[in-house]
Formats: C-alpha cells, structure tokens, sequence
C-alpha cells in the first residue's frame, strides 16, 4: 500500500468537529467530551477561532447557522446578521472600495449575541464552561502557523496608512512590533478579560453594557456612526430554512436576504444531470458545473432579496427547466458573479470562515461567520482586544442595486450554511468562506461527494475553481490539463492558479451515516483546517 499524501480520514460515532483551526477544533472536542452538545461547542469553537483566527472572525462580527435538532427532529436556520446602523450616511459612497477599512465600514455586532442564543435555546453547558477554552488560548497564547503568520504580516500593510487606529491594531496583535514569525507565540490578554466579563455577564455586557459603550465611543472618536440604539435593536433569528432536492437529499440553507439560495438553485440545475457518467473533474463535468454556477449567480444578482412567492418561483420547476437548457446549449455563459455593477474582485479582501460540529444525540450545526474583510474595519477597541467588523463594504452602494443598503434594512449576505437530510435524518453539513465564492464552492464539493462518492476528506481535497465577474475563472493547476484546455475552447476565460489556493474556499464539513452513526469530517487543507473528535 502506498501513501498519498493527503490528510487522513477522521471518524467518530461519539461527534465530530471541522473548523479552521486545530486549538479551535479542539476546544469544540473537548466541550462534547465533557457533556456538551454540538450548540455548547460550536459556540466553544467560535470563540477560540476569535482568537486563534482573529483575522477572519470573532464576537464583533456578523453570522448564520443550519442547525438540525435531533429532540425536536427538525431543520432551523440562526440568523444574527444585523441590519445596517441606522445613521449610516450611505449616500456619500459612490464606490464599495469606499468602505474597504474605517470606522463608518463597521456594522453592528451580530456573532456574540447569536452564539449565546444558541447556547440558551438549545445548549447544556454554561457560558463561563463554553467560553472557558477561548479564555486559556487567550491568555496563554499560541503559536503562529504559517497561514496565520502570512494573514498577520500582510495585514500590516493594509493597516498601517491608517493613522487613528494603526497603533491600536499593531499594539493587539503585533505587541506593538512589526513583523510576526511563524511559531512565534500570540497573547491577547485584553480579550481574555472581555471573554470573562461575557461569561459573568452574558450578551448583555455587549448589548447595553460596558463593551457597548466602548466600541460606540471609541468608533465615535474617530468618525464612526454606530450607537447603542444599533446595538440594542440586535436580536437573533430563529427562521425556517429553505431546501431543494439534490440526489434524493434535502438540501437546507437560511432563508433570504441571505443569499444562500445561489447555492440552492445550482444544484437544483445540476440534479438534472447524470454527472456520475461524467469523468471526474473532466471536461463535461467542470464545464456543466461552472455554467450552473454562473446561471444561478445571474439570478441571485438580478433576483437579490426575493419575497418568498418570489423565491418560490424561482426555484419552480419550469425555471429551473430554463436554465437547464442555457446549461445544454453549449453557447458561452457570461455574466456577473459578485453584484450588480461589475466588481474589482480581490480573493485577499475575502476573509470569512465556517465550521460544523455533530454530536453523539444527533445535533448537526453549521455554522459561517466573519469580521468581512481581514481583520474587518482594522481597528481594534483599547483595552479589550475586540477587533470590528468591516461588513457593510459587502453591501451594496449603487442604489440601482438589488441588495442596496439604507440605514436600518437588512444586509443581503452570501453566507450558506448548510445542513442535508435523507429520510428526515441529518446526512451532512458543509460550509465555506469565500465571498461570492461560497455558493461555488459548496456546489463543488457536493459534487465530488455525493455524485462521485468521495470521503468528505478527499471531496475537500479534489481540485476546485472561482468564478469572477464576465467569463473569467480561476482553478487549480492541479485540474487536468485536458480539462483546462477544453473550457477555454468552450468559451471560459481559464486562469490557471496555484495548486492550492484559498481564492477557492476554506471547506469544512461532516458527512454521518444514520444506519451506523459514524460521522467523517472533512477539513481544508487550504487554510488551517482541522477535524478532531471527542
């Protein structure tokens, strides 16, 4: 037998979590293994990757999750993305880039409130025990990767034109130096305390508490727009979820203005195509998975905030049945893919991430949440190690828009947890950062998994591509050169790109066997991803 190369295949019947980051993934472990359920450690894991992925999320930022509740055997979908602080002064940006860092890019803080309201509604544990874990890293430390030392040291350019916060960022994560090591040793002892605080006093220490107060007045200080009436009005979401059928499964994501229906009208298109007689990652198969995407993008861009008569008809049968056919025609397929007005994309403005856990009762969550941009809005508030978000440059600034922001609506995401059922019993939970990418990402995993039969490992591992604005698509130089060749003849505009690159998402996943319990964690080799069981 010869080795791969590739990571091992991570099973359990006991529970399972995937995420971003190993010290995360094992906070999530250990809550299972102490007697938590899969809401006690996802909100564990959430924490501990504030502090060990701090560049991509953390309490300040924003979030949604697809839970399957085993004592209550149902699909519900967390929605704690807030809306858009209502003296927002949209009408002096002509330009996203405008909102690219700064404090008027900052949205009000969603993520801390829906992890406690998971913890509440569904959890066994208290905060300070889910909490616990996020505090030690905090405070003791932990070593850079090599993924988190190139996300701090590019960070730093980033940063440092910006004179009213630069200090404050550097002094947080740099220790007031310059460059980071791999290896080097990362403390956050301001944030520990503010975990603490939380774990004492609950959401309500940043809801109309001391934190609150903090970050409106230090972002008051320095040009900011958001007030404790923004935070006050913040409220998790419990919400009924939207599904398609794909291969017999029930395919659940959030509901709109989430964005995750992209996701779910791709596969419905797919499910029409026998792609299992398709060579893996050949020319039919990546060329009819990527007009799919492109297809359902079209839609979600023209078709943004859909009413739910609205949504049902566009995942009506005879509307998938028309796009299926503009699948099979063969003509090129070109158009947007990010929003309304053509984007200047930048994968390293795409800073998200996304984990899921499934314990020995039955619980699967799924969970995607982010600070926007790296590091978000790039300022951190003194003297509690909180880093803000950056979200409403993911809103739209050209009121032409379909997902236009005004002060006080909601934020039209592209986030897309997600959790499969067969028979009504959870069967997996995929979810990836990426942007606009997350909807292709998630597709084409899926594809690899169930069409062609991969464990959630390999299915992670296959080579994948990124779609952008027009005809253009990044993939993997790992995809087979035939392949390549063959979508630049049919009128794809093919950038062939490293052999391993986050610009295609940061997958993390579980698939389970309701006969056996087993359940097989997938983790993405792209960025820090990690799958540990209790």
């Amino acid at each position: 037998m010869s080795t791969t190369g590739k990571r091992p295949m991570i099973g359990s019947v006991h529970g399972m979590v995937a995420c971003a980051h190993p010290l995360a993934a094992q906070a999530g472990a250990g809550i299972l293994r102490g007697g938590g359920n899969a809401f006690d450690a996802i909100a564990a894991v959430a924490a501990a990757l504030n502090v060990t992925e701090p560049f991509m999320s953390g309490l300040a930022g924003m979030g949604m999750a697809t839970c399957y509740i085993a004592k209550e055997k149902r699909i519900r979908a967390l929605d704690f993305v807030t809306k858009v602080p209502e003296k927002l002064p949209i009408e002096r940006f002509k330009d996203r880039e405008d909102l690219a860092k700064g404090p008027l890019a900052c949205g009000t803080p969603g993520n801390l409130a829906g992890w406690c309201e998971m913890v509440k509604t569904y959890g066994k544990k208290t905060l300070p025990e889910v909490f616990a874990p996020a505090i030690a890293i905090a405070r003791d430390g932990f070593p850079l990767t090599a993924f988190g030392t190139y996300a701090f040291n590019t960070s730093i350019p980033e940063i440092k034109p910006y004179k009213d916060f630069y200090e404050g960022w550097a002094k947080n994560y740099l220790g007031g130096g310059g460059e980071v090591a791999q290896g080097q040793v990362v403390k956050q002892p301001d944030l520990a305390r503010t975990y603490e605080a939380i774990a004492s006093e609950g959401p309500g220490y940043l809801y109309g508490g001391k934190l609150g107060q903090a970050i409106v007045k230090h972002l008051a200080s320095i040009g900011g727009t958001l007030t404790e009436a923004d935070l006050a009005r913040v409220k998790p979401e419990w919400q009924d979820p939207i599904a398609v059928s794909y291969r017999g499964m029930q395919v659940h994501s959030v509901p709109p203005p989430a964005e995750s229906f992209q996701y779910l009208l791709t596969l419905a298109i797919l499910d029409g195509f026998d792609l299992r007689k398709m060579e893996r990652n050949g020319i039919d198969h990546v060329d009819t998975v990527f007009r799919a995407i492109r297809l359902a993008a079209g839609v979600r861009i023209e078709r943004n905030r859909p009413s739910p008569a609205e949504l049902k008809e566009i995942l009506s049968s005879a509307e998938i049945e028309k796009l299926r056919a503009r699948v099979k025609d063969g003509k090129p397929v070109e158009g947007l893919t990010e929003q309304w007005i053509p984007t200047k994309p930048d994968p390293n403005k795409e800073h998200t991430t996304s984990f899921s856990v499934a314990d020995a009762e039955g619980n699967v969550v799924c969970l995607t949440q982010s600070l926007g941009a790296k590091f978000g809005c790039g300022i951190v508030v003194p003297l509690t190690g909180v880093c803000l978000n950056n979200f409403l440059y993911w809103g739209e600034v050209h009121p032409q828009g379909k997902a236009y922001m005004k002060p006080g609506s909601d934020l039209a995401l592209c986030l897309a947890p997600s959790v499969s059922t067969r028979d009504g019993r959870p069967v997996l939970a995929l979810g990836t950062p990426g942007s606009y990418g997350i909807s292709q990402t998630q597709t084409q995993v899926m594809v690899q998994h169930i069409d062609y039969g991969s464990l959630m490992q390999d299915a992670v591992e296959e080579p994948r591509g990124r779609l952008w604005d027009g005809k253009r698509v990044q993939v993997e130089s790992r995809m087979p050169a035939a392949t390549v060749e063959g979508l630049r003849k049919r009128g794809h505009e093919v950038e062939v790109v490293e052999p391993w690159t986050w610009a295609v998402g940061g997958m993390h996943g579980i698939s389970i066997d309701p006969a056996t319990g087993a359940k097989i964690g997938g983790c993405d080799p792209r960025r820090d991803g990690y799958c540990v069981a209790p």
